[in-house]
């Protein structure tokens, strides 16, 4: 069950409240864009890592998942794209349940996900990358590419330029723009500025304010936690595969016990990442 950490939050609920009623959790979620109850799942037989992770996105918010290394971040984002089995739980877009769909219906329905690693075709063109991306709908390519163009520039002026020759910071602008090429409303991201430079790691946070802005709902696993939190609407702070804490952005970044257990720790983690 998903715990606030404590004050006057957008849930206005206690830790205490929230684990003793779950109603009123599933109230919070109700008309969310994405949604996640219960949620277990893994990658090897009988291991669960997540181990009844609770989540929602609302329409219009960036909402931040963090936590230590091995917590079930990028599991959970795995698990609501399609990419490893739900054991149990659900998950549900615009109230549909989405829980067995596969990635590439997901896609169809206006989900988007950049993974962490290998999330470019090294060997085509920026252009090239993304034809790869509106492969569904082909006829509508010169008037995605010019929208996602809008909101990285780059894209345009090097459409001829191999992904190979880009620097990691280009390649994941690459990356994220050839998961708009679809047109989604909900964007999942895993861990966008790892190993990034502090200049391009600071750009990616600012394309997905731009991103958002232009209508697009966001999910992200960050390791760069003060960073991510500045720009959320929304934290999840997970542990062992079980829902930690969650607030706002603002008020995760404030609060001292989030500071003392896991924002020390996640910060100094991800400098040297």
């Amino acid at each position: 069950m998903t715990a606030s950490a404590g004050g006057p939050t957008g849930n206005g609920l206690s830790p205490a409240e929230l684990a003793a009623s779950p109603q009123r959790h599933r109230e919070l979620a109700l008309g969310a864009l994405l949604r996640a109850d219960n949620l277990v799942a893994g990658y090897l037989p009988g291991v669960n890592i997540l181990q009844g992770c609770d989540f929602f996105l609302r329409n219009g918010e960036i909402v931040g998942i963090i936590g230590p290394n091995g917590a079930g971040k990028s599991t959970l984002l795995k698990a609501m794209f399609g990419l490893i089995p739900v054991r149990d739980g659900r998950v549900t877009l615009r109230d549909t349940d989405i829980t067995s769909a596969k990635a590439h219906t997901l896609v169809t329905r206006g989900v988007g996900y950049v993974p962490q690693n290998n999330n470019v075709f090294p060997s085509l063109t920026i252009e090239e990358n993304m034809q790869m991306g509106a492969y569904l709908r082909p006829r509508l390519f010169t008037a995605r590419f010019d929208a996602v163009c809008s909101l990285f520039p780059l894209l345009a002026e090097r459409r001829k330029t191999k992904a190979a020759a880009l620097s990691g910071g280009e390649r994941q602008m690459v990356a994220m723009g050839r998961a708009l090429m679809m047109e989604p409303a909900v964007l999942l991201l895993d861990e966008p500025s790892a190993g990034l430079s502090p200049m391009f790691a600071d750009e990616v946070f600012v394309r997905c304010k731009k991103i958002n802005a232009a209508g697009v709902s966001i999910v992200m696993v960050e390791q760069n936690v003060r960073r991510c939190l500045q720009v959320c609407d929304r934290g999840y702070v997970l542990d062992q595969g079980r829902n930690a804490y969650t607030d706002t952005g603002s008020a995760l970044m404030n609060d001292p016990k989030i500071i003392d257990l896991y924002l020390g720790t996640l910060a100094g983690s991800s400098r040297h990442r």
